[in-house]
Parts: structure tokens; sequence; C-alpha cells
């Protein structure tokens, strides 16, 4: 296809996946030193990709190999039916970077038969497949067949059910034959009330009992996923002398110093380096981010992104920054939970140029950076909209008869037509540039208190202050806005989206477990019961089916008011038993009947509901002596073909990794 000409959004469909491209308006207006800082961080940002798949999962690198080599090498009938779940299974695997959903973790089953499995797998050369030493074919299928087939082996990645030991019922791969109970212990006795700039304790390691003993494993250059992270050094090196300023150089000299010693003061002081560094045109991350992979909400998963500022598009974060001190000020949580002052709160809209490790496929819209709270408080952090994959989603996304099934009146309907995509963008540029850096700690609470809480309060915590300001005549003033009503479009897809819509992400019978998933149903379901008796949110029946009315819009707002100071306080005071109740009441049981409703809505649509992206491929042109002289981009590449591409030239860690 012409990439210039003829650009498709829409490159592949399977199970409840779609797979969709985004552009890169303007990188061909770069600078021939700013296209070669990007292709030298862009491979960077693919080399940790086999860490992810070994994060998420100890068996999934090698199911990975497995599946590719029968794939790729299997000379029967690729028409039969079992030859094409495989390849629906495959392609699953590849975009949840393992054999466990992406987003709500449960592990999905194959449709094709262990037997055929078995029996592609003898008419494969050993030497296509991750056999250790002296192991056989059928030792290896009756070491992993239990783990892609058997429901019961290994049956979700993340495990947050209250009362079991999320550690040890985990899938994922940050502990081994360690419990919660010991892990929460081992890294409480790290810890001191006297320390003032705490590490961000056990980031990235993995933590195990050998003889007895729990210790960590680090990884770092000479450690666990050296050879990745030492391919990682490897292209950041190259980017170096290309940094656009000094500070953005000594970023990457401090970032290839953590990955070398594994040192988390280290990544602290890299941390800082990065979110004082606001001049550069281009920026990246790259490293162990988010700890949402981990039941404990402590290690990292690996994640890499390089982008460059959509000028024009950060107008409205840099407006929002620039007041982020009265949003602070105007907030509705008890003033000992505020900041006094607000420091370094930067913000802009960004333009993806290449997604990596547990931003790939699947990626978010925004990000708030560094997740460390005193580096917030003291230094402040950097928050991105990512521009161009919020276009991508909203360019499949127009049309598809979602809003027509789903929502109650066609007043409505125009109303989110009108100012949908606006306020949505609003919703994310406040929940990322100032939600996440609003409030601050009491002295001497502890950042983990919450345990298998933190991540859903933290996010309602950046959601309801997002809500909140929303409805704010402030945002018309500073003219985000132009209209004072338009926060009602948000207002009313939001509740939608927590009480009823996302629930066709979740298969019937179980409850919510994502973290981002709870923390809107929390939101969600807490406003809709506060505010019963008083009719401010009705679930209304016509025809058979369930709407949502909203008919109160500005007692809506003083409910999210209510909600937000209670789960500042929470935060600020480290109430472990007050956030168990508000997530376990309000974020995690469904009403079956209203989900099967949905489920068979959704389902007559045939609508993908989770989405994730391919790459763009950057190719340098040389000259006769070598020299990069220009870095051409290209969207052709199909799925498939990206992943099989990935899967041989950045295949970095041996298959048995533990």
């Amino acid at each position: 296809m012409d990439d210039k000409l003829d650009f498709t959004y829409s490159v592949d469909r399977f199970a409840d996946i779609q797979v969709i491209r985004y552009k890169v308006p303007g990188f061909e207006d770069l600078t021939l030193r700013q296209k070669k800082l990007i292709y030298f961080l862009s491979k960077a940002a693919l080399e940790g990709r086999d860490i992810l798949y070994d994060q998420n999962g100890k068996y999934n690198l090698r199911i990975r190999k497995m599946l590719e080599a029968v794939y790729l090498h299997y000379d029967g009938d690729r028409s039969d039916k079992h030859f094409l779940a495989l390849e629906t299974y495959l392609k699953r695997v590849w975009f949840s970077n393992g054999i466990h959903h992406h987003y709500a973790t449960d592990k999905f089953i194959p449709d094709f038969s262990p037997e055929f499995f078995r029996e592609a797998l003898k008419h494969i050369d050993p030497n296509e497949l991750p056999l250790t030493d002296g192991m056989t074919l059928d030792e290896l299928c009756d070491e992993i067949f239990p783990i892609i087939f058997d429901p019961n082996v290994m049956p979700k990645r993340v495990n947050q059910a209250d009362g079991e030991d999320v550690v040890q019922t985990s899938a994922c791969n940050y502990y081994s034959n360690v419990s919660q109970e010991e892990a929460e212990q081992f890294y409480n006795a790290m810890k001191s009330e006297d320390d003032v700039y705490p590490v961000m304790y056990g980031l990235n390691s993995r933590l195990v009992k050998e003889n007895g003993q729990v210790k960590e494993v680090i990884w770092k250059s000479d450690g666990l996923y050296g050879k990745a992270i030492d391919r990682i050094i490897f292209w950041l090196e190259k980017a170096l002398p290309y940094a656009e300023t000094p500070e953005q150089a000594e970023v990457i000299r401090t970032l290839i110093d953590y990955y070398r010693t594994g040192d988390l003061r280290t990544f602290d002081e890299y941390s800082i380096l990065w979110v004082k560094d606001l001049d550069a045109h281009i920026d990246f991350t790259n490293g162990f981010i988010e700890s949402y992979g981990d039941p404990l909400g402590l290690k990292a998963s690996w994640e890499a992104i390089v982008n460059f500022k959509d000028v024009v598009a950060t107008h409205r974060t840099e407006v929002l920054s620039e007041n982020a001190a009265w949003f602070e000020q105007h907030s509705p949580v008890d003033k000992r939970f505020k900041k006094s002052k607000v420091k370094g709160v930067s913000a802009k809209v960004i333009t993806a140029t290449i997604l990596g490790g547990d931003l790939y496929p699947s990626s978010a819209i925004g990000i708030n950076l560094p997740n460390s709270n005193w580096i917030r408080s003291v230094h402040g952090s950097k928050s991105v909209t990512i521009g161009n994959l919020i276009d991508s989603y909203n360019k499949v996304a127009h049309g598809n008869g979602f809003y027509e099934e789903f929502v109650y009146s066609a007043d409505t309907r125009k109303m989110i037509d009108k100012y949908g995509d606006v306020t949505d963008d609003l919703h994310t540029d406040l929940h990322e540039c100032l939600g996440h850096g609003s409030g601050q700690l009491l002295p001497g609470t502890d950042p983990d208190a919450l345990k298998v809480y933190g991540s859903t309060i933290e996010e309602a915590r950046a959601d309801l202050f997002a809500l909140y300001y929303l409805a704010d005549k402030k945002l018309v003033d500073l003219q985000l806005l132009n209209d004072d009503e338009a926060f009602k479009a948000q207002y009313y897809t939001y509740i939608l989206n927590g009480l009823m819509t996302q629930l066709v992400r979740i298969s019937l019978g179980n409850n919510v477990e994502e973290a981002h998933m709870r923390n809107r149903q929390l939101i969600a379901r807490w406003a809709y019961e506060h505010g019963k008796e008083e009719k401010v949110i009705e679930l209304v029946k016509e025809n058979g089916k369930t709407y949502l009315k909203i008919n109160d819009y500005e007692r809506l707002r003083s409910l999210f008011a209510e909600l937000l100071a209670e789960i500042q306080r929470i935060k600020s005071e480290g109430d472990f038993e007050g956030a168990r109740y508000l997530v376990e009441t309000y974020g995690v049981k469904i009403d079956p009947v209203l989900h099967k409703e949905i489920l068979e809505r959704y389902e007559q649509l045939h609508l993908a509901p989770y989405k994730g992206f391919v790459n763009p491929v950057y190719t340098p042109v040389v000259d006769k002596d070598g020299e990069i002289i220009d870095v051409e981009i290209s969207y052709a590449e199909g799925y498939v073909e990206q992943m099989l591409r990935y899967s041989k030239d950045y295949a970095n860690l041996p298959y048995v990794n533990n």
C-alpha cells in the first residue's frame, strides 16, 4: 500500500481484539539529528520485549516459541479448524505478551486440541523448539500442556481476590516460592520511618526463596534479564551523541548506569533528571515503571515509549499546568491533604513514535511519571497525553453504532457527538497532569500501606479529580471549553462505562479484577448508590433494555467531590481498611442479570472491546560510507509480520529464565 495516500487504520481482528495503526504526523519534518535519536531510542524500546513476556509468566517464552514454530513450519492443512484456532491463540499470546488476557488477566484457553498440538510439534525441526539439554519433545509437552490447556493451572496472572494469598495464586513471575506474608515482611523490614527519600523497594527484582532464605534477584546488566538489558544499553549508547540537550544526555547516561547497577537510588536520580528535562522536543521512557502486574503493587513491568511534542495540542496541557496551584487550592479535600506548594507539574501532548513492552500492543493514552511519592512532592512530575493514539482510537470508533445502542436519548447522543472527544481529552489531561500529582501523604504514611488496593485507589483519586474539575467554570474561563455544560458529555459516558458498558470486557460470572476497571465501577456505583434517594442517576428500562439516565448533573458533581475527599483521606492516611471497604463494596461485584444483558446487546454490534497497535517501521538510509543520511517511516507492516519479526530480531532471553 502507499503509506502516504492509502493509510488504513484497521489491521487485524480476532477474538475480542482489533489491531489498528497510528500515524506519526510531523516525523518527516524533524531534523536528521532528531530522526537518528528517535531511531536509536526506538531500537532500545524493542529490545526488552522478552522481559515482559517472562515477567507475565515463567512459561510464556517457551509457549510463544512452540506456537510460532508450528505457525511457521506446519505442513498440514492450514485451513483446518485446529490450525486456525492455533493462529488465533498465537495472536492473543502476542497481544497479551503471554497466555493471560492483557486486561482481565484471566488465562485464555485455546480452541485447538492437545492432540493436534502434540502431533504438529512432532513434525517440527527440534532446533526450532525450546528444548533444554537432554529434554525430549514428550517431556516438553508434558510440562507445558497443563499450563496451556488446564483452566485450573495458573488461572490468573494477577489475583486480587480478598482473603486469598494473592502472591501464591497469581501466575505472574515476580515471586518464586514465597508467600504474600513473606513478601510483605521482607519489604517492610527494609523501610525506615526516618528515610524521607525512600526508594521504591522491590521495583526491579524477583523475590525468591532458596534454601529457606528469602532474597531478591535484581534485574540488571549482570543479573536477571541481563542479555536483554545489555541490548537496551547498546542502543541507548548509540542514542547518546544525538541527545538534544545536555540535560537529556545526562538522563540517558544515568539510565544506563541504573541498568548496569540495578541501584534504585540511581533510578531515583534518573527520575529526577528526567522530570527536570523540559527543553528537549523528543522524549522517552524506558525501564521498569508500572506495578499493575504485581498483585502487591511493588514490582514493575518493563515498558518503553519514544515520542515528540505536539506543539499545537500541548497548549491545553500547558494552561492546566500553569494553573496547577489554583486547582490544588480549590480541591474539595481536607486542607491537611493538600500540597502547600505545587512543584514542577509539566504537561504536554505527545506524538508517539514507537511503543514497547507493557505499552505494546495495548497502550495507555496518558502517562504521569515518576511514581515515587517523594519525587513527585519535591521535584514534581511529567504528564503526557498521547495525542496520535487517541486520534486513532477516535477514527475507528466513530459511527460504529455503540452509542446508538447504549445511550438513552437522541439529545444525549448529540451532546456526546458535540463534546465527547474534547471532554475525553480534557479528562485525560486533568487525570494525568493534575490528578496524580495532587494531594500529599501525611508524614509517616507508608506509600505502600494500601497494598493490593493501592492501584485502584490511586486511579480513582486521579479520575475523581478530573471529573470534579471538568464541571468547573474555570475551564471555560481558561478557554479550554467553550460551553459550561460540555462536561455533561463526559459525566454521562463515564458513568455509563463504569456501571454498564465496561462489562463487555468481562466474562459472565466473573468479578471486576483490573485496577482501572475497579476504579471506574467504584466511582460510578458509589455515586449511583449515594444519589439513589434523590434519583441523581437512574437505570431505566425501555423496550426490555436497560439505559442510564442522569437527572441532576450538579448533584453528581457534588457526589464526586464527597468521594474524592474520602479517597484522598484514605490515600493520605494509608487507611487500608477504608480502601478495602470501598473497593470490595463498590468496585468488584457485578449484577449478573445486567451483565448478561449488556453482553448480548454488545455482541449484536460485532465490535471488539479491546484495541491495540502495530508500530511504524523505521529504516535508516545510508550513504556509500555507511553514514545515516535519513530515516524513513513506513506503515505497511501487518500485525503477524511485525510480531514474527520482533520474535526473530529481539529474542534476547533464554526460554527458561527462572
